[in-house]
């Protein structure tokens, strides 16, 4: 991945961040964990994860339902050549991360 790749990935990163920040209601908190691009860049998938647990479900929905609002945001916020399709996606690879530091710690 070029330079370039990284730094849109970096920059679709702070402004989903930002984003939901500003978008979402408080009732759960959203991080932004990773965006991943396809190799052609023309999609990205913003990864995140929802504290508490119970409201991940009710965060996917937002997200996907605020994509339309996220693409123009980015398009305010920043100068791609072409703004890659977004999908949000609750990041998997990070819970079970989280839990299996639990496990080994109480080992």
């Amino acid at each position: 991945m070029s330079i370039q790749d990284e730094r849109i990935k970096d920059q679709l990163k702070n402004l989903a961040a930002t984003f939901m920040s500003h978008e979402g209601n408080r009732s759960s908190l959203i991080t932004i964990t990773n965006v991943v691009m396809s190799k052609d860049t023309k999609s990205a998938t913003i990864f995140f994860t929802v504290f508490p647990e119970e409201y991940e479900k009710t965060a996917l929905e937002f997200a996907k339902r605020k994509r339309s609002e996220f693409k123009h945001y980015v398009k305010e916020h920043v100068r791609f050549g072409r703004i890659p399709f977004i999908e949000f996606a609750l990041d998997t690879g990070e819970k079970n991360r989280q839990r299996i530091d639990e496990i080994s710690s109480t080992t």
